[in-house]
């Protein structure tokens, strides 16, 4: 029986502990991908053997066809050539048949223009952030040639078939300004997956978070904050060791997992706010390892400059775990009253006024709470439901 082939196009490998929301998305999209789908993707290797070759591989049960166009030993730092330049290089002259095509970044689409099939672009950040000056000019390079980016994107965007932003303050900017194909621009849900984020008891909690104080040589009364994500300046981690000194409290101890190009300056910042027996840096992280974290972790916390919805949101929630952001991105309208609190602004000051009211008052943001504001994003939900309706739409053009 034919199948529909979804292609998927970005630059990295889901056998690689990788840090991103991105890259949580597409592998949600690998793992519960319906039989009735053939599923390939095509991303970056992780040894120079097999470059620009279909090989069928396995990923959480699922068999997929996986195609890595280039080396890349860790895509969790970036190099002196951007790596989506190396990506979108790669894919000219290649041809992909697919039924469906789902891009998560504008610039490789330039090399598939000629491709056929119905095209995705999926929006993971609020562009109007990302782009504006005061994010710092070290976040994306299109910072330094705005107006050339958004020229590119008028060119692209045509191809389209949908357009889906998990943040709605970009789904509203992009609908005013192309209003031509606003009925294609629509919101999404970001998924989390609930097999592998999912809360303890509140005595379960307790047993684990003192068996990692014991394993980290911690008082047994220690509090843990967790951060993850990419040590890259979107996410701001310089603000995140200010703000622990600025919290002053040695009973609290801040967890970092992840890796990537501001790790010297972290560990500058960390030795010079005297803080080195109150952080640890556990770089990069399986899910399974982060899920850990997250049950026994008092609050995350971000200090991002600019975000879309932060998939590690969800899973904190998911794991009965409160949120503590700055203000931006789709997390605003997530948090409720008690299952977070969203920083009145982005200093150190601020920041850890908000940490201390979480975690003087624990009691304000239960479990239960975070866990059911949570629930509508289920990965098992969300993704299956957008391939339904892939379903729907091959079966009527078939």
């Amino acid at each position: 029986m034919k199948k529909p082939i979804l292609t998927i196009f970005y630059q990295f490998n889901p056998w690689n502990s990788s840090i991103g929301g991105i890259q949580t998305v597409i592998c949600s999209f690998l793992k519960y991908a319906p039989k009735e789908f053939e599923v390939r993707l095509v991303g970056t290797g992780n040894s120079p053997q097999g470059l620009g070759e279909w090989q069928e591989k396995e990923f959480s049960g699922q068999l997929i066809q996986f195609m890595p166009l280039f080396y890349l030993p860790n895509d969790d730092i970036r190099g002196l050539i951007p790596t989506t330049i190396k990506y979108t290089a790669a894919l000219w002259r290649k041809y992909f048949t697919s039924d469906f095509l789902h891009f998560h970044r504008l610039e490789p689409t330039l090399a598939t223009w000629k491709l056929q099939g119905e095209k995705t672009l999926f929006l993971h950040n609020d562009i109007r952030q990302q782009m504006a000056a005061q994010t710092g000019k070290k976040a994306i390079l299109w910072q330094y040639l705005p107006m050339g980016y958004f020229a590119l994107e008028r060119l692209l965007i045509p191809q389209f078939e949908q357009i889906l932003s998990c943040n709605t303050k970009t789904t509203h900017f992009y609908q005013k300004k192309y209003p031509q194909i606003a009925h294609k621009i629509t919101n999404i849900k970001n998924a989390v997956d609930g097999e592998i984020f999912y809360p303890l008891t509140s005595e379960e909690k307790e047993q684990q978070r003192k068996q990692l104080t014991q394993k980290l040589n911690l008082s047994p009364t220690t509090q843990f904050l967790l951060f993850a994500g990419r040590l890259h300046p979107q996410k701001d981690p310089l603000l995140l060791i200010r703000s622990l000194q600025a919290l002053n409290d040695p009973n609290v101890h801040l967890l970092i997992a992840g890796d990537g190009e501001l790790i010297p300056q972290v560990t500058a910042e960390i030795a010079q706010c005297h803080l080195s027996k109150q952080v640890t840096l556990l770089g990069c992280l399986t899910p399974d390892q982060l899920a850990a974290l997250h049950r026994v972790a008092s609050a995350f916390v971000l200090t991002s400059v600019y975000e879309g919805l932060p998939l590690v949101v969800l899973e904190a929630l998911s794991c009965g775990t409160p949120v503590i952001t700055t203000p931006c991105g789709e997390t605003v309208n997530v948090l409720t009253a008690n299952t977070g609190v969203v920083c009145a602004e982005r200093t150190p000051e601020a920041i850890a006024d908000s940490w201390r009211k979480v975690l003087s008052h624990p009691d304000n943001y239960p479990a239960s709470a975070c866990i059911r504001t949570a629930h509508p994003y289920q990965a098992q939900t969300v993704i299956i439901d957008i391939y339904e309706q892939m379903w729907r739409r091959w079966q009527k053009s078939d």
